[in-house]
């Protein structure tokens, strides 16, 4: 099956229920699939298992050169609070800015209950050192580091497991900091230690602290998953250098980049990251006229937006209630997935999730111990699924299961039918996503009329037409595999790095050679990084931007600088820069103020060296029948007890320009199309499905 020249490119995404992996050819361009359960107590044996598989068919592990790994292991870690006992060294005199937070609070505004999430570090482990440094760096109290050290001795005998530094304008200079993990290494080997001036050198007390928090919280788990990831790929014989991790900026980081630290925190939306980052690049022609992505999974459902062929992206988030202010795709996340459980309370009223069977049990037709009635139990009750050929046939689901459990813990309570009741389910999950991406558009200004949905992930297919019916949009396009999207992503994209530092002055008092002279600090620190990450820094293309505001304003906006200078940043560029942000504050704000002064507060740098991707290639009409694609008929239950009839296709049968009319079920290893009566479907030359509502 191989030869001695074939190499492979792989790439794995760890799910709530399922880890996909996909292995590309590099040298006839050929995708691989494989779906394994995942391993919830240690994910990392899920994707073993899967590389496993591909080793049984032939496929040998050395000739992997390539391994790209999207993972959900510190989101779960924050979402279940299962991370690292952290301890925090501060300023002295600024003791409760953990305690005091901000002004902000998530929930309704007028919460009489409302509650601050819990510290990461109590005030038990937070220890004040005497040091003091002015907003411009200038030092006013040396560090007493006898305090640093008592502090590390009093933190290793409280069982501390990581450590975070957050010193009062340690941005401007990170001296203080820097001697501080010195100095706690010497008193605690092997301490984990982030420092906001490395995490997070930016303005703002609280969101640095916060950010620089979690990074602490959050590193142990992750170095001690890739520690376990790394030795189950050297096990199986995979010996590349290439090991690298999605980002929540859609680009990816060496394996090396994680375990040095500073860098646990941008991987809190790796997994979903990888699926917005597919969307874009795959799907470059829709795209431009804007996207919106449904990646709906085992455990939940992620949405992005999609315009101009790059997906929107923040700087700041709330994440599980923690403030997080590094660069991420901008998405929101819902639970609602297959594995999400239907659920009475004691009004009668049915809901779902947001609790999930997972992978273990999983929902009640896998036959593994589940009970309680998921979202996909109500898909195979209705008829949307294929009891016998889910996953290619590779695992069998039981309809009387399924039936049973929606008939306990859903028709019985509402006395009524389970085709209504599990018609009830769906109905509500739909609903539920659509309402999400409708307030998701609404607040970003996007027009759904004018967007194509893009649903991917096992269950996004089996949902899009519903979604799309009520959000009024008529244009789906289904990927060829859109149950492995994510994983193939991770394929799909570059090595990126972001970077930045505070130095907030007004814009008319800043020269040239100020700014050039900081951007040019940012790119000798991030060509050093790429050396040390084994990356080629020659390859490295740099952007650069700046976080500029309105004088007397608390937000600022991100101004980039592409195609305003040649080499070197002139008085001109700097007037140009000015425009843009005028420009850019009137579109998205819906005015400027063009006499008012302006500030600088941020310089921002992105850094991206290119790696070889998956190149998709148009294919012409295949010679062979469309009829082998037609498998028979099922019913459907769209509403309760009223069936249809409609045809079942293999979509691996289909044809280049093959033409399907509603209703019909279109069956793939992977994943499942639902084609609602009214709706159309259109095989385009890179074997997508393009729906239409006719």
């Amino acid at each position: 099956m191989t030869t001695k020249n074939t190499r492979y490119r792989l790439g794995v995404d760890v799910g709530g229920t399922h880890t996909d992996l996909v292995l590309l050819d590099m040298a006839n361009g050929e995708l691989l699939v494989e779906k394994v359960p995942t391993t919830p107590k240690n994910p990392a044996q899920g994707v073993h298992n899967g590389i496993a598989k591909f080793i049984a068919r032939g496929y040998r592990a050395q000739d992997i050169e390539f391994f790209a790994h999207g993972t959900t292991i510190t989101t779960n870690a924050l979402l279940e609070m299962r991370g690292a006992q952290v301890g925090l060294l501060i300023t002295k005199g600024y003791r409760a800015v953990q305690e005091v937070q901000n002004q902000a609070r998530d929930g309704s505004l007028f919460d009489y209950f409302y509650k601050k999430p819990s510290p990461i570090a109590p005030q038990s482990l937070t220890k004040e050192i005497p040091e003091r440094a002015d907003y411009s760096g200038q030092v006013l109290l040396s560090l007493d580091k006898e305090a640093v050290r008592q502090a590390a001795r009093e933190l290793k005998a409280a069982g501390v497991q990581s450590v975070a530094v957050c010193y009062l304008f340690s941005f401007m200079n990170p001296a203080h900091e820097e001697q501080t993990r010195e100095l706690i290494q010497e008193e605690f080997p092997g301490v984990s230690v982030s420092l906001s001036s490395e995490v997070l050198p930016r303005i703002r007390e609280w969101s640095r602290m916060s950010t620089t928090l979690l990074n602490a919280y959050l590193e142990p788990v992750l170095v001690r998953y890739i520690s376990h990831l790394n030795k189950g790929l050297d096990e199986a014989g995979v010996v590349t250098s290439q090991r690298f991790l999605m980002q929540s900026n859609g680009g990816v980081m060496p394996f090396s980049a994680a375990i040095a630290g500073g860098k646990s925190v941008h991987t809190l939306l790796s997994g979903p990251a990888a699926g917005a980052q597919a969307s874009a690049y795959l799907a470059e022609e829709a795209a431009k006229s804007g996207l919106v992505t449904l990646d709906m999974g085992g455990t939940s459902a992620d949405i992005a937006f999609i315009e101009g062929g790059v997906p929107l992206e923040v700087t700041e988030g709330i994440i599980a209630r923690r403030q997080v202010d590094v660069p991420a795709l901008d998405m929101t996340t819902i639970s609602a997935g297959g594995g999400s459980i239907a659920w009475v309370d004691a009004a009668g009223f049915l809901g779902i999730g947001p609790e999930s069977a997972g992978a273990d049990p999983g929902p009640a037709c896998y036959g593994r111990g589940g009970k309680r009635p998921t979202v996909t139990d109500a898909d195979l009750v209705c008829g949307f699924l294929n009891p016998g050929y889910f996953l290619g046939g590779a695992q069998a689901l039981s309809v009387d299961a399924a039936w049973e459990a929606i008939a306990t813990h859903v028709a019985g309570p509402l006395n009524i039918s389970v085709l209504e009741a599990a018609a009830g389910i769906r109905r509500i999950v739909d609903m539920r996503m659509a309402d999400e991406v409708r307030v998701f558009a609404a607040r970003r200004g996007v027009d759904l009329s004018s967007f194509t949905l893009l649903p991917f992930g096992g269950a996004g297919a089996v949902h899009a037409a519903a979604v799309a019916e009520e959000l009024g949009m008529r244009r789906i396009l289904v990927p060829a595999r859109p149950g492995a999207f994510s994983a193939l992503g991770l394929l799909c994209t570059d090595v990126v790095h972001d970077y930045i530092r505070s130095d907030l002055k007004p814009l008319a008092l800043v020269t040239p050679e100020h700014i050039d002279g900081i951007y040019r600090e940012l790119e000798a620190k991030a060509r050093g990084e790429l050396s040390e990450e084994g990356m080629n820094a020659a390859d490295a293309r740099f952007s650069r931007e700046l976080d500029l505001r309105y004088s007397g304003q608390g937000y600022e906006l991100r101004t980039p600088l592409d195609g305003l200078f040649d080499k070197r940043l002139t008085d001109e560029s700097l007037l140009a820069v000015r425009a843009r942000f005028d420009e850019r504050h009137a579109q998205i704000h819906g005015h400027s103020a063009a006499n008012r002064p302006v500030e600088v507060v941020s310089y921002r740098l992105r850094v991206r060296v290119a790696v070889p991707k998956y190149q998709q290639r148009e294919e012409v009409v295949s010679p062979r029948s469309g009829a082998i694609a037609e498998k028979g008929k099922r019913l459907l239950y769209l509403n309760g007890d009223a069936a249809i009839e409609a045809t079942v296709f293999e979509r691996d049968g289909l044809n280049i320009d093959d033409k399907i009319a509603g209703p019909a079920i279109i069956e793939q290893f992977d994943a499942t199309t639902i084609l609602p009566p009214g709706w159309r479907a259109r095989v385009d030359g890179y074997r997508n499905l393009m729906l239409e509502c006719t």
